[in-house]
C-alpha cells in the first residue's frame, strides 16, 4: 500500500520516532508499504523554519536526503494536484495540508495524518 505522510508524521519519523503513534509505527515498519513524502512538506518545513517555528528546526535539505536514503519516495506537486484543491470543501485553511489532501485524492494513495481537521476530508485519509 502507498502511504503519504503528513508533515508532522514525516518529521517525527525522521527525527523523533518516539512521538509516532503505534499505528503509524506499525505501518512505517511494514516492508510491503511504500512510503512517500510530498515536496509540499519540505516546502512547509523550509517556510516555517525560516519563520523560527520551534517545531520546524530541521534543515530541509538534510531531511530530504535522509528520507531518500531511507527509501521514501518523493511526490512532486503537479498542476493536477493544484487544481484539485478547487474541489475540496473549506474544512481546513492550511495550504500545505490542502495540497497533501489533493495529492492523495489525485494519486489514489493513503494520506496518514494526526490532524483531526485533515481527517474530515472525504477520500483516502487515515487518522492515526
Amino acid at each position: 500500500m502507498k502511504l503519504l505522510l503528513d508533515t508532522h508524521l514525516l518529521l517525527w519519523a525522521a527525527g523523533q520516532p518516539d512521538r509516532l503513534p503505534d499505528a503509524a509505527r506499525n505501518l512505517l515498519e511494514d516492508q510491503q508499504n511504500e512510503l512517500l513524502f510530498s515536496a509540499a512538506s519540505l516546502w512547509e518545513v523550509a517556510i516555517k523554519r525560516g519563520l523560527g517555528r520551534d517545531d520546524f528546526l530541521v534543515e530541509p535539505r538534510v531531511l530530504r536526503r535522509g528520507l531518500l536514503d531511507n527509501g521514501y519516495i518523493e511526490l512532486s506537486i503537479t498542476s493536477e494536484h493544484a487544481v484539485a484543491i478547487d474541489s475540496l470543501p473549506p474544512l481546513h485553511k492550511d495550504p500545505f495540508d490542502r495540497i497533501l489532501v489533493a495529492q492523495a485524492l489525485v494519486e489514489g494513495i493513503i494520506l496518514l495524518t494526526t490532524d483531526p481537521l485533515v481527517s474530515q476530508y472525504q477520500g483516502p485519509i487515515r487518522m492515526l
